[in-house]
């Protein structure tokens, strides 16, 4: 699985980056993925956190 952020829709809220900072971390007022790759055992989390997301800034590929 690959995630991303669409930084035109992303809020800053960091419920992504609280939850799973390994994978998700603020720049500036947004968030960034910082492992794009997600490992097999946090692909459920990724799920929910994508589900979760306000905006729906987060795409999984």
């Amino acid at each position: 699985m690959k995630v991303k952020i669409d930084a035109d829709l992303c809020t800053g809220c960091a419920l992504c980056t609280d939850s799973l900072p390994e994978i998700f971390v603020m720049a500036d007022d947004v968030a960034e993925v910082a492992t794009p790759n997600v490992p097999a055992n946090q692909e459920a989390a990724v799920q929910e956190a994508a589900d979760d997301c306000p905006a729906e800034a987060i795409i999984i590929e």
